[in-house]
């Protein structure tokens, strides 16, 4: 010890200023670049991206761009770009005043620098750091800018953040805005290819949020070229349209907006839409300055105030839905069906941490609550029958809540007694990263499965009967179906309704009332879902899968759900034997093994998991070294939340498109 002591107390001797690195410029961005981009994964990737569009974004919140156009491309080394081109003012490239260099190159080199500083500029802007294009720079291979400034234009390149040489005058325009093209540098980012859905959310989100505004979006990477144009006259209102597509709804989308002030010279912009469907669940989105607030913030508790108030007097009102239910409606009871976007736009916004996950501004809070609390009663006032719609669906909400209450009691007494379904096959194993369990459609392919198993590690839970749909159903009628218990039961881990947004849920949580889906305590940690190969086998799986996502989400999001792939075909060629998961893999097969002396060719096509030997079923869809499974992902929830609500919702006519523009791309569905 005393040795380590003394290897101390020297090194400490040699600890001066020449130890301390100071990093200048775009060093610091290089040296630490999860610090201004989150990470160097594909999320870090998508934020670069971002970071270009929301300055020309910037610049439509001032009014002064309309069209944005953004291109995917491979250059001619090979690698992927990434191209914004709008229609902007241009960023300035006259010299700056006190950096002795054109201010374009002061932009693109320098921390901190840009015109979100000066209240002249940019009243209300996305980015509060002003780090975001010097960033991309700081992150890319190579960076091309090009300045529109009638009447000329302007250029320079940089790689790796240092430009090739200064600002130089390419040509003559007429026009103004700002053209950035860009390649990661992948030497510090991780090899990551753009994701082009995963962008295009990002981008539909966006042209809501600022309507009128134009985005063009084109990815020339590949043989197929994909392109969309994102233009939203109807800003929120055609936003909440979007996601309640494939609901039924209530009543049109109600929207409003307006500007209050909140300090002299400082007015902050509310804009609102709200509509309700007949489903169960509930959407809100929160933005500020186009900034999707994950957390909410003040902005939410001002939205969620106003709706609480607005109809708990519009049922005081009513003697027909008093009579139905008397006392205060609850927030979880308002929130059945919901989806709203509540956008705020405002100088100086006050995040709490370094997410901008959460709003903090407290006059946001009043500013939102009165502004929506007297255009919901001026319109409720206006149309009887709209309100009359809601009160029926919140008043039902309410005696389902009572109701659900002890259900979730009687469900957390079987948990915490530790019994397990009586069909369930358990294994030996108890380390759940270790174990995983088989839901099987019917008792037939479940005793096989139980057979076939290796119970060290494998469990067989099978199904009978017709499962619930979820989709449907208020949240009772899920909590004391008797054929999702055994599913809950040898889970084990609970459950809970999943919202996109969790307010109601902590406040149920907090009062004791909830019972929470505890991710810790799942039994298994693969939760493969097997059913047959044909359509009446895909709807078993869409209906747990949907349960699974309404209710357990978070087993979706820790990876933990997969579908087994059994085999459609077995194929005997004289003593050979082959198995074959798709209708192009059984041809291929028998082309090229049925050739010469090799025998008789028989293919035997499976009409279910139970018409298989207990042999075959392990070695084709049981065994993990020869087994096909795929795991069930939620790249983007907005989205699953929209095809998870068309595939199990009444209409048919949107379901049928879905399956046949998807069935030659999936043999099944991965959402």
């Amino acid at each position: 010890m005393s040795e380590e002591i003394e290897r101390k107390e020297e090194a400490s001797k040699h600890y001066t200023s020449d130890e301390i690195k100071v990093l200048k410029g775009l060093e610091p961005v290089r040296e630490r670049p999860g610090m201004y981009i989150g990470s160097t994964g594909i999320d870090g990737l998508h934020h670069l991206v971002y970071e270009v569009v929301d300055n020309s974004i910037d610049e439509a919140m001032a009014g002064y761009c309309d069209t944005i156009v953004i291109k995917l491309e491979k250059g001619d080394d090979g690698e992927e770009y990434c191209s914004v081109l709008d229609n902007g003012r241009g960023i300035p490239v006259d010299f700056h005043p006190t950096e002795k260099k054109s201010t374009l190159e002061v932009v693109l080199t320098q921390l901190h620098a840009g015109g979100k500083f000066d209240d002249n500029a940019y009243k209300v802007s996305g980015g509060l750091h002003g780090v975001g294009v010097s960033c991309v720079n700081a992150l890319s291979d190579t960076l091309e800018v090009i300045v529109y400034r009638a009447p000329k234009v302007y250029r320079q390149v940089y790689h790796k953040g240092i430009p090739e040489k200064d600002v130089e005058i390419i040509g003559d325009t007429d026009k103004t805005g700002t053209y950035v093209r860009f390649t990661p540098d992948f030497s510090i980012m991780e090899r990551n290819s753009f994701n082009y859905d995963t962008l295009l959310n990002r981008f539909r989100e966006l042209s809501y949020l600022n309507k009128g505004i134009k985005i063009e979006f084109e990815d020339d990477r590949g043989d197929l070229v994909r392109k969309d144009t994102l233009h939203a006259e109807g800003g929120l209102s055609s936003f909440v349209k979007y996601l309640n597509e494939y609901k039924t709804t209530l009543f049109d989308p109600i929207s409003f907006e307006g500007v209050r002030k909140i300090e002299q010279n400082k007015d902050v912009s509310v804009e609102v839409a709200l509509q309700y469907n007949d489903k169960y669940d509930e959407k809100i989105y929160t933005f500020v300055n186009n900034i999707n607030t994950r957390e909410g913030g003040t902005h939410l508790v001002g939205f969620r105030t106003a709706l609480s108030r607005c109809l708990n007097n519009q049922l005081k009102k009513s003697a027909k839905y008093l009579k139905k239910y008397s006392e205060s409606l609850e927030a979880s009871d308002i929130s059945e069906g919901l989806t709203a976007i509540v956008s705020v736009k405002l100088p100086e916004p006050q995040f709490e941490g370094q997410t901008k996950m959460k709003l903090g501004n407290s006059s946001v809070r009043g500013v939102v609550d009165s502004l929506v609390y007297e255009n919901l009663t001026n319109y409720f006032d206006e149309f009887p029958d709209a309100i009359d719609k809601l009160l029926d669906k919140v008043t039902n909400a309410a005696l389902g809540r009572v109701a659900a209450r002890k259900a979730r009691e009687n469900i957390r007494k079987k948990n915490e007694g530790g019994g397990l379904p009586g069909k369930l096959a358990d294994c030996s194993e108890k380390d759940p990263a270790k174990c995983e369990v088989f839901i099987v459609e019917g008792d037939s392919a479940g005793g096989t499965a139980k057979q076939g198993r290796d119970s060290r590690f494998q469990a067989i839970l099978p199904l009978w009967g017709k499962m619930l749909n979820v989709e449907k159903a208020q949240e009772v009628k899920v909590l004391n179906n008797d054929k999702l218990h055994p599913v809950i039961q040898t889970i084990g881990a609970g459950i809970t309704r999943y919202n996109e947004s969790q307010a109601d849920h902590d406040a149920k949580e907090a009062a004791g009332e909830e019972m929470t889906f505890d991710l810790s305590k799942v039994r298994y940690h693969k939760v493969i879902i097997m059913a047959d190969a044909d359509v009446d086998g895909s709807h078993i799986r869409t209906l747990l899968l949907t349960f699974f996502f309404r209710y357990m989400k978070p087993l979706i999001e820790a990876g933990y759900v997969y579908f087994a792939m059994p085999p459609l075909y077995k194929i005997t060629i004289g003593k050979k034997v082959f198995y074959a998961y798709m209708e192009e893999e059984k041809k291929k097969i028998i082309d090229e093994y049925a050739q010469g002396d090799e025998g008789k060719v028989i293919a035997q096509r499976y009409k279910g998991l139970g018409e298989m030997e207990k042999e075959e079923l392990w070695e084709t869809t049981m065994n993990p070294e020869t087994r096909m499974i795929g795991q069930v992902t939620l790249s983007d929830a907005e989205e699953a939340d929209r095809v998870f609500s068309m595939l199990m919702g009444e209409d048919v006519e949107p379901r049928r498109e879905f399956i046949e523009q998807n069935a030659t791309y999936v043999s099944m569905l991965d959402v």
